[in-house]
């Protein structure tokens, strides 16, 4: 389960167009900025298995940025499943275009929308965020958007960075926070567990590296008080 309270947000906030802009120059270097910010090796798979989908099955990735979960997502759903993978920055979707076409993955939809403004065909068995939470202008906004089209007894999984606990989390703030805000328009201090409390829904948390890194898994029960579509 979830511990801790919810810490305030840094002062500073982007429209989507900034990120929209930022990321379109980003998109040509964005794994670079995995070694920069230290991920935990295996993070993205191990967030893809939390969402606990199968073959068959229809799964969201909010932010899907360039790509780089999509293997781990259509081996999770197999041939029969269907990937939907939403982004607002166009050269990023281009990007994750390419991938697909290379890898011949014919079961992933790419979507050039806002995030809180999502528009699916149908009901989904899984929705993810991965390093995309931190970034959005209205994170909350984009979780109940996400969350109406998430069948009953499925799963949201928010995979992201935060500040380390502690001393050291005390002590790095000004750096990490400086280097998000001037680099990926990230913020360190945005925890989700705060905004999902709205959502009739089992919570749980993992940490790693020391606390820099975590996954948030949120499980829909059948009497969700955000809810919509047919389950």
């Amino acid at each position: 389960m979830v511990n801790g309270g919810t810490v305030p947000a840094i002062a500073f906030r982007n429209s989507i167009e900034q990120i929209r802009r930022r990321y379109q120059r980003l998109a040509p270097i964005y794994p670079f900025f995995e070694l920069v910010f230290v991920l935990p090796r295996g993070i993205r798979r191990k967030a893809v298995h939390r969402l606990g989908v199968a073959s068959g099955d229809s799964v969201l990735e909010v932010g899907c940025g360039t790509g780089r979960n999509l293997r781990y997502l259509v081996d999770a759903v197999g041939e029969n499943g269907r990937v939907y993978a939403l982004d607002c920055c166009e050269q990023m979707l281009r990007n994750a275009g390419k991938l697909c076409q290379q890898s011949d993955w014919k079961n992933v939809v790419l979507l050039n929308q806002d995030a809180a403004q999502l528009e699916l065909p149908g009901m989904v068995d899984g929705v993810l965020f991965s390093l995309s939470y931190s970034v959005m202008p209205d994170p909350r906004a984009a979780v109940e958007a996400a969350w109406k089209y998430l069948r009953s007894g499925k799963s949201l999984v928010i995979m992201d960075g935060k500040l380390a606990t502690g001393i050291c989390g005390r002590l790095s703030r000004p750096w990490v926070t400086w280097l998000s805000k001037n680099t990926i328009l990230g913020d360190p201090m945005r925890l989700p567990w705060g905004d999902l409390r709205g959502f009739e829904a089992k919570l749980e948390m993992e940490e790693f590296n020391f606390g820099t890194y975590y996954i948030c898994k949120a499980t829909k029960n059948n009497s969700s008080l955000v809810s919509g579509g047919q389950n």
